[in-house]
């Protein structure tokens, strides 16, 4: 056997002549001696140990076989899934006024027809639950909670249909926090809500500044009320996003929240993302469009160490690639139009296709497999990475099909991460995708 190539190997801080070995692949971590690290570079017996290590992904009976695993692993993921994932943005209208979102001209006060909001049922008992397939919607604005009439609407067909062919329905909301109070949860639980994303963006001046109502007036009190009212009945995950100015007070938040009552079990992640300029839906791609700015990288890390310091639960490293790459999603914009990925909404050339007509080819104009060339499938980064991120090769005036390579950024903070995770090995399932993609291994 022979160690993987999607393999991080780093001295130890603690032990001398040790190493920590981290599989990106499998997301596993080993200390391992010098003298066992040495063998198995030199294709030496192991002993005993090489079957835990072989389970670990450590090492591998045949590199050639582990390197075209990894080249189909994403197609043999599209053909084990079993769910559908939609993100359904319901309108184009808030009732906050945050700079970062509505500095586009595609925003305003946009609603989901009812004939739109028909035309998509039908589309997904159609295509998706006859064929037995589960079904999540992420129900996006603007603000979701707006158009929660059109919610309802939604729903109830959706759970009948599920019933009726025996598979699941449930839906997510991405919402700032101030509509989404005790009895709107108790109204919307029994059709399928089963968790929902929130928006603090820092402490309560920081916040109240960034993310004001329409009228001028702060939003951070209601949106913490509302959290403290319904953790308890449905799954609170908290993200938050930030400038290179602002990042430092964002572990304030925390202790704001701590001292309201809201301690880290009744959050069950927190994320805090950069400001994405330009994106579509800023919210919910922000995570994804990272650079490798030295301030960022310090950024980043500085917030996962104050997150998880103060035992709240944040991402992890894992198994991901771009939602443009996995087949059973789809952005659906309030006016039918679909896309891959919702940073691309607002942006010529990315819509592909609408409801009524349904989906053109996209593999081009996405720059779908980019990341399978020698050099990315013989990089150690490639199961976190995937080719990075098309929008942000947008940004930085690239075409969609380069490689947005992510090495430098993990180079900077992986390890870091690694051993943030040892020192705070609070128990945190991997996120739903991460799982479902890990079982295609």
């Amino acid at each position: 056997m022979q160690l993987s190539r999607y393999l991080k190997v780093y001295p130890s801080k603690t032990r001398p002549d040790h190493f920590l070995l981290f599989s990106t692949l499998r997301t596993s971590t080993v200390q391992l001696p010098g003298a066992a690290l040495r063998a198995a570079q030199g294709g030496g017996d192991l002993g005993p140990e090489a079957d835990t290590l072989r389970r670990l992904g450590i090492l591998v009976d045949d590199p050639a076989i582990e390197r075209e695993q990894m080249r189909t692993l994403l197609e043999r993921f599209d053909a084990r899934s079993r769910r559908f994932d939609a993100i359904v943005v319901l309108n184009l209208d808030c009732n906050l006024d945050c700079g970062y979102c509505y500095e586009e001209c595609f925003r305003g006060e946009q609603y989901m027809s009812e004939a739109t909001a028909q035309l998509l049922v039908e589309t997904l008992v159609r295509d998706h639950l006859s064929a037995g397939k589960n079904l999540l919607i992420t129900f996006y604005g603007g603000e979701p909670l707006l158009s929660e009439d059109l919610i309802v609407r939604i729903s109830l067909p959706l759970r009948e249909a599920a019933q009726l062919h025996r598979v699941d329905y449930s839906f997510a909301l991405v919402t700032n926090g101030t509509l989404l109070n005790r009895e709107s949860a108790q109204r919307l639980i029994p059709l399928g809500l089963k968790g929902a994303k929130f928006t603090l963006d820092g402490p309560q001046e920081i916040h109240d500044q960034q993310r004001p109502y329409a009228s001028g007036s702060g939003s951070f009190e209601t949106i913490v009320d509302n959290i403290a009212s319904i953790w308890d009945l449905v799954p609170i995950s908290l993200g938050g996003n930030f400038y290179q100015d602002s990042y430092r007070a964002f572990p304030r938040l925390l202790d704001q929240l701590v001292d309201r009552g809201i301690t880290p079990e009744k959050i069950s992640q927190v994320l805090f993302t950069p400001v994405t300029p330009k994106a579509g839906c800023a919210e919910y791609s922000s995570g994804c469009a990272n650079s490798g700015e030295p301030w960022l990288i310090e950024a980043l890390s500085y917030l996962r160490q104050e997150i998880m310091s103060r035992g709240f639960a944040t991402s992890r490293p894992t198994v991901s690639a771009c939602m443009v790459e996995v087949a059973d999603n789809m952005v659906v914009n309030c006016d039918g139009s679909l896309y891959k990925c919702p940073a691309f909404m607002g942006w010529e050339g990315f819509q592909i296709g609408t409801i009524a007509r349904g989906v053109t080819d996209y593999a081009e104009s996405h720059g779908i497999g980019n990341w399978q060339n020698d050099d990315c499938l013989d990089c150690p980064y490639l199961p976190i990475c995937f080719g990075g991120c098309r929008f942000l090769n947008l940004l930085q005036g690239k075409a969609v099909s380069e490689v947005d390579c992510r090495r430098g950024f993990l180079d900077a903070t992986l390890e870091t991460f690694i051993l943030q995770n040892m020192t705070y090995p609070r128990p945190k399932p991997a996120s739903d995708s991460a799982e479902r993609i890990q079982g295609a291994i």
